[in-house]
């Protein structure tokens, strides 16, 4: 029975305009390339071989992807760009307001913020 529910639904929503479903298909367009940019974005920070800090605890690239993963689900509908996901989600944490931070094995730190916005700055470059 759940398998047909499925099924159902699914020719159901095959058979759907993308203009009723959404009143402003340009909008929705770029909300799933937005959406696309942060997703990258937090594979950047999982595939770096940086060590995060957060709030004066070091993680793994893992850990802190799923941790931004988790604050962006949280955040719902106020992250609407992936510069909002950069500077509510990703700068900082928001409970002691600290700078989140990538530590490389050659020593360097620097601030998660600016590396995120060098990746988007590429990432948009490369999509042109």
């Amino acid at each position: 029975m759940k398998k047909l529910f499925v099924i159902l639904t699914f020719l159901f929503l095959s058979t759907l305009n993308v203009q009723h479903i959404c009143a402003k298909p340009n909008l929705c367009f770029q909300n799933n390339i937005e959406e696309e940019k942060i997703n990258k974005l937090i594979l950047f920070i999982e595939k770096s071989n940086a060590v995060f800090i957060r709030n004066g605890n070091e993680y793994e690239a893992k850990e802190a992807a799923d941790h931004l993963r988790m604050k962006r689900k949280k955040a719902g509908n106020k992250v609407k760009t992936a510069k909002d996901f950069i500077d509510l989600i990703a700068s900082k944490s928001y409970m002691s307001g600290d700078a989140y931070k990538m530590k490389f094995s050659n020593g360097s730190i620097i601030n998660t913020r600016d590396m995120l916005y060098n990746e988007l700055r590429k990432l948009e470059r490369n999509s042109k």
